[in-house]
């Protein structure tokens, strides 16, 4: 049970302005939550660029104090679109070791019932030490998911922080820097379970999924999945099951959120930059300037096509978690659809909203689309997802012209 550890308001409407109360809350316990308000959104959005931050004031956790750095226009060029989020912990100078903890940022809808919809957590501990005392999450939303979604209301949101000291090895833990009492034992069954999916010890379930095999324990599938449940115990079970319309790596993510209960990642493949010579000569100064502006191109067709791998494997889990109904897994989905929704793939997730019977993600294409800009309008309807929509879920048409011709007349 976290520990209440004060909560910060960043005020836009007064400059400079952030107040933190309660701060000595949590002060003694090793796992506490502190919020983040930040109200006047869009005035914080104009005053501070990329690269810069607003930050709270100090708040403590298990005997030492941290903070919490809000950039609305993202840390760094590579998350200029996002909101980033940083913790920094603050060290005494003479003292080299650090804290090991785990943390998460999530958006809280309702602050009284603390109900957080939108969470990033690391899944490693980091040690914040003196050398490297400050981790946190670039990208922790896309600043136009965020105006799009509900959890912005009145130009005002909350950012839930929570912190959980794994270890503490600074000496006045410790006594000589090494590992005591102050340790906190965190609940660990989710990777014992995930070590029992990936040694297959006891599996009694064999799977082929797009040409690979994946071995698995009944009894888990089914304590999970009403629909394995039925599949797995309700009738005489081959061999070997085989799934012909889902790709592998989506059947392995769904595997490790049975198992874990924690949002999968997708996998990527690791790319190897090419670095810049350190000295140019100067005939090649033009050659290497159009190479760079060739690199950034390129770059961005990247990003792009990466982009559209991780929105296709979000569809397809959406759809394997609708069809084994982990309702839970769907909703994560969701919520990272939500954030991808763009000229290019409204069409393609409004039609999966549309056929899986799922009313947000519907509503918040809808909400996309009223919005767009004529032209963009038009790139919408010259795409072959449009065309699906309007000739398989022609009532969805109607529905949008409804809300366009209603917004008109208000």
């Amino acid at each position: 049970m976290s520990t209440f550890a004060g909560v910060s308001v960043l005020d836009g409407d007064k400059p400079c302005s952030c107040v933190t109360s309660g701060v000595g809350a949590g002060a003694g316990a090793s796992s506490v939550y502190h919020l983040l308000v930040v109200k006047g959104y869009s005035g914080i959005k104009k005053e501070l660029p990329n690269g810069e931050s607003w930050c709270t004031e100090l708040f403590r956790v298990g005997g030492h104090e941290y903070s919490i750095e809000y950039y609305p226009n993202g840390a760094n060029p590579n998350c200029a679109d996002f909101i980033s989020l940083d913790i920094t912990r603050l060290y005494d100078e003479d003292v080299e070791e650090g804290v090991e903890a785990k943390f998460s940022f999530s958006l809280v809808d309702d602050v009284e019932k603390q109900m957080p919809t939108y969470i990033r957590a690391t899944r490693k501990t980091r040690d914040f030490r003196r050398c490297d005392p400050c981790w946190g999450c670039d990208k922790f939303m896309r600043r136009d998911a965020l105006e799009r979604s509900a959890s912005l209301k009145s130009d005002c949101f909350t950012i839930r922080c929570d912190i959980v000291v794994c270890k503490d090895n600074t000496p006045d833990a410790t006594g000589s820097g090494t590992s005591t009492g102050t340790e906190v034992l965190l609940p660990d069954i989710h990777q014992h379970f995930s070590n029992l999916l990936q040694n297959k010890v006891g599996a009694d379930v064999t799977f082929e999924v797009g040409g690979e095999t994946f071995a698995a324990h009944r009894c888990v599938l089914a304590a999970r999945s009403e629909v394995f449940m039925a599949q797995l115990f309700g009738t005489a079970m081959p061999s070997v099951i085989q799934i012909t319309d889902m790709e592998a790596k989506v059947f392995r993510a769904l595997l490790c959120f049975i198992y874990t209960d924690s949002c999968p990642e997708m996998e990527k493949n690791s790319m190897e930059e090419d670095e810049m010579p350190g000295v140019v000569e100067q005939g090649q100064v033009e050659e290497v300037l159009e190479n760079k502006t060739s690199e950034v191109v390129e770059q961005t067709q990247e990003e792009a096509v990466e982009d559209e791998i991780l929105l296709q494997w979000l569809q397809d889990l959406f759809v394997a978690a609708d069809r084994y109904n982990l309702q839970r897994l769907k909703f994560i989905c969701e919520k990272q659809l939500c954030e991808h929704v763009g000229v290019s793939s409204v069409a393609s997730t409004l039609a999966l909203a549309e056929q899986h019977h799922c009313h947000g993600l519907k509503a918040a294409c809808l909400k996309f689309i009223q919005v767009l800009s004529p032209s963009r309008l038009q790139a919408l309807m010259a795409t072959d997802g449009w065309g699906h929509i309007a000739t398989t879920y022609p009532s969805v048409l109607y529905e949008l012209i409804a809300i366009l011709a209603s917004n008109q007349r208000k």
